[in-house]
């Protein structure tokens, strides 16, 4: 989870809509360059959910929004990286720069336990503030498709398959992450040798159909990640 951390003083609400009139061709550039993204379109829609996502950070400083999509965030994490512009953006909309804090930042967790509001309610203060409702681009999973490239996560460090009956955990550093059926044991190899494919990819005796399905489990489960 990434969550936006922010300080007073705070801004009349309306004008931090005014963040979403913000340009970054720079950050449009890099998006295609590194090819995180396909077409300019995917990544302008991609860095106004990041503004967005901003923008309701600092609307509810109270509500510690979770970061629901990691492609949202990886575009977010670019914007950072471009730390110049970043600042600026940040005290020009929001009067401050706003921190970008991973899951593991210590002793975050224990600040937000249970305070995480749930994604019904994220949907629906997204809805009333910006007047749509949550676009389909915030739900990773629906983006899979067998010509969509694929990654593994950069949290998915030091990943293992152990074997027990007719499954096969995908474990990760801190313990198992997802448990799959073994008819997926060649899929998951190739993507632990390979790190990088398209669904189509996927060797072994799997349909197209299953082929898509493990690969929407792992991204659910982190394992994977979307690509360009």
């Amino acid at each position: 989870m990434i969550t936006a951390i922010t300080e007073p003083p705070r801004r009349e609400p309306g004008q931090y809509l005014e963040a979403l009139d913000y340009k970054a061709p720079f950050l449009i550039d890099k998006l295609l360059k590194e090819q995180i993204t396909e077409t300019a379109e995917q990544a302008e829609a991609l860095f106004a959910e990041v503004v967005k996502y901003l923008i309701l950070g600092r609307t509810y400083p109270d509500k510690p929004w979770e970061m629901i999509s990691r492609r949202v965030d990886e575009v977010w994490h670019q914007f950072v990286l471009f730390t110049a512009e970043y600042c600026e953006f940040g005290r020009r909309y929001f009067g401050h720069y706003i921190h970008h804090a991973p899951g593991n930042t210590p002793g975050l967790a224990n600040r937000l336990s249970g305070k995480v509001p749930p994604l019904a309610e994220f949907s629906a203060h997204y809805t009333g503030l910006f007047g749509t409702p949550l676009p389909a681009i915030w739900f990773d999973t629906r983006s899979v498709a067998l010509d969509r490239r694929m990654v593994l996560s950069y949290t998915a460090g030091g990943l293992r398959l152990v074997t027990h009956d007719d499954m096969i955990t995908v474990a990760g550093v801190r313990g198992p992450l997802v448990a799959v059926n073994d008819i997926a044991r060649a899929a998951l190899e190739f993507m632990l040798r390979t790190r990088s494919f398209y669904v189509r990819e996927l060797p072994g005796e799997l349909t197209d159909d299953e082929k898509l399905g493990l690969a929407e489990t792992l991204l659910a489960h982190h394992v994977l990640m979307v690509g360009s």
